[in-house]
């Protein structure tokens, strides 16, 4: 058995998965600001959202523009913990291959674009859509164990692959936040459905990213810097499952090569399993560990052995053959350290960046802004 290349697509990550620019409702606040606040108080909200929104600024609350639209790129690095893999083909039985194939390594980058237009329904929550498209990729390490007559594992070999593969993402995400003073708390969330083609079902992911944060006047009215820290957290569906040409997987003849290869190591570990048995006394076979020992090696082979027995007909049979498979994947570090930062040249123009790290998670966005009144 060698590398099972397009069966690895399955740990592909969620794009555009990112927090949008941050805006909120600031309360006016402190004696330099008495007579703005005032302002505010005595002014007419001229537009329809949000709702309640001449309440706020009669209670002297800055609202932002009512609506805007985002454009931002989103890049990111995680890894991955994977198991659960069943394997099969021809819609025939699914094997399962855990403690014989081991995931060594499982990375996933990818980078998106993603547009994202937001209503304020009310003065503290921010509604929004997500349309994204990206491309990734996943590099895989793994590693084929079979169980050996001195009672452990023999690693039969190693290998890693890297598949790249396109993806296109829509979502929905809401933001309740509050701000004090220039100080303020977002609690942002989203969820997405993000399309991979070599995949059954759309990959879901949930992302709740936190944020705490202060904004600073610069010289001209309306113009800031708004820095923040916060964490980032994604959540994606445990399950995937998909199908794929046989021959999408590896080349017919490296299949036969690895099938062929398999079976021999295989029939040469039941040789060894069977010879230290036959070595043993009837009182030292009567023992239940020796029996546990042979019992559990006697069935990994035969688990292996049917699963290159059913590859190797589907091999017979290449043009029309598919792999089917199944497995459980989840972030290994779900939560990773944020710091950002937003110049807002005017409450219609706004550019922030932030980066995203810590554990085995990495990400990095950048964006612009733009907001209007409605």
């Amino acid at each position: 058995m060698k590398r099972w290349q397009a069966l690895l697509l399955i740990v592909s990550m969620v794009c555009a998965t990112t927090s949008h620019a941050q805006v909120f409702s600031d309360k006016v606040v402190g004696k330099k600001n008495v007579d703005y606040a005032d302002s505010l108080k005595k002014s007419k909200y001229p537009y329809i959202l949000p709702i309640w929104g001449e309440k706020a600024t009669a209670r002297g609350f800055n609202l932002p523009y009512s609506a805007g639209v985002s454009l931002q790129y989103f890049g990111q690095t995680s890894d991955l913990v994977i198991d659960n893999l069943l394997v099969g083909f021809n819609g025939g039985t699914m094997y399962n291959l855990d403690n014989i194939v081991r995931f060594d390594k499982a990375e996933a980058t990818s980078g998106s674009v993603s547009l994202r237009p937001d209503v304020w329904v009310l003065p503290f929550l921010n509604v929004y859509a997500i349309f994204g498209q990206g491309k990734g990729s996943t590099e895989v390490g793994y590693s084929i164990w079979l169980p050996d007559s001195s009672g452990g594992e023999t690693k039969v070999t190693s290998l890693s692959t890297k598949v790249d593969f396109d993806a296109t993402t829509v979502g929905f995400g809401l933001t309740p936040t509050i701000g004090v003073g220039g100080g303020w708390l977002a609690l942002d969330m989203n969820f997405t459905w993000t399309d991979v083609p070599q995949l059954d079902q759309p990959a879901q992911a949930f992302v709740f990213d936190p944020r705490a944060g202060k904004r600073f006047r610069l010289r001209n009215p309306d113009e800031n810097l708004n820095i923040w820290v916060g964490g980032f957290r994604v959540a994606l569906n445990t399950g995937t499952s998909g199908s794929i040409p046989l021959s999408d997987a590896l080349p017919i003849d490296e299949w036969q090569n690895s099938v062929d290869q398999g079976l021999a190591r295989v029939a040469q570990l039941n040789a060894e399993i069977e010879a230290w048995w036959n070595s043993l006394t009837p009182p030292q076979q009567a023992q239940p560990g020796n029996i546990a020992r042979y019992q559990a090696a006697k069935a990994a082979l035969a688990r292996a052995g049917a699963f290159l027995e059913s590859a190797g007909q589907a091999v017979d049979h290449a043009a029309s053959s598919t792999v089917e498979y199944s497995l459980s994947k989840r972030q290994k570090d779900p939560w990773n350290f944020t710091v950002g930062g937003q110049y807002e040249l005017n409450k219609i123009w706004m550019v922030r960046a932030e980066l995203g790290f810590l554990g085995s998670r990495s990400h990095v966005i950048a964006g612009v802004q733009y907001r209007f009144g409605l």
